[in-house]
């Protein structure tokens, strides 16, 4: 099967499935040998380079721009991809040479790279040659230009610090840093209160946003829901009820960088966009 759109988008596989609101950026090249499936409301950002034998994101899905996956190996019949629901990639670079699996809400930041082999001496020699799969559970985010080594899984909800190498497995939920990554922090509960007045400040933020982007819709806070216009947005559940304008989709862009990542069936964008 060949999809092709005017955006000089071009998607060649055995099958193809495309989610219901999928946007593409410019200039994507996808070339998989088997399944090629991509979920609802999901975006491939502009100069998106994807080979393998099968690949599968889920939806709410956001690229970028810039990712590459393939390189030595895409072609093996263990070159598989597995993203799950609402992943943010950018340009990163995924070696899929053996199974790679990211599950749900996994960030991505810029350059970070995940490799699944190395090798380059004769093994008769003596040296070293790795083929193994890479698996990052779900609430991870990998910090900017890190790199995940073959062989690794990475437990759920874990944070990896900027420019780290992950070259063991990762068995415990905590902050990682370094080279080679080790732990440097925990992630502690709130307490009800705790999170009640963090949400105040935060909603403080977006006042000075709202003000900016000519946002008008009143804010009230019923924690754990906001209630904006006629929407209903619990900070916690990430559930929502009611109805969206705007207004709304503005103050759901800005939540999302404290991690409140609520997500419907509109798009994430700001009100105010630069011409």
């Amino acid at each position: 099967m060949i999809y092709e759109n005017e955006n000089n988008v071009r998607i060649v596989a055995e099958e193809i499935h495309i989610g219901e609101g999928v946007t593409f950026g410019y200039n994507v090249d996808i070339s998989i040998k088997g399944i090629f499936s991509i979920g609802n409301y999901s975006h491939i950002g502009s100069n998106t380079h994807i080979r393998g034998n099968n690949v599968h994101i889920g939806e709410h899905f956001y690229g970028s721009g810039g990712l590459r996956v393939g390189g030595g190996g895409a072609m093996n019949p263990t070159a598989n991809l597995f993203i799950g629901k609402r992943c943010v990639m950018h340009n990163n670079f995924i070696n899929l040479c053996e199974r790679v699996t990211i599950l749900d809400d996994v960030g991505l930041s810029p350059e970070a790279n995940i490799l699944t082999h190395g090798y380059w001496q004769s093994v008769l020699e003596g040296y070293p040659a790795k083929f193994a799969p890479v698996t990052i559970k779900s609430n991870v985010i990998v910090g900017y230009r890190s790199l995940i080594m073959p062989n690794v899984t990475i437990e759920e909800g874990c944070v990896i610090g900027a420019q780290s190498v992950v070259s063991k497995d990762i068995s415990e939920k905590g902050i990682y840093a370094g080279s080679p990554a080790k732990r440097v922090g925990d992630i502690k509960p709130l307490t009800a209160d705790q999170k009640k007045n963090l949400l105040i400040d935060v909603l403080d933020e977006y006042a000075k946003i709202a003000r900016y982007h000519n946002v008008t819709t009143s804010i009230r806070l019923e924690y754990p829901w906001v209630v904006m216009g006629g929407l209903h947005m619990n900070v916690e559940t990430f559930d929502y009820v009611g109805y969206e304008n705007e207004d709304t989709d503005d103050f759901r862009d800005f939540l999302r960088k404290f991690g409140i990542r609520i997500y419907t069936h509109r798009p994430f964008k700001s009100k105010f966009v630069f011409e």
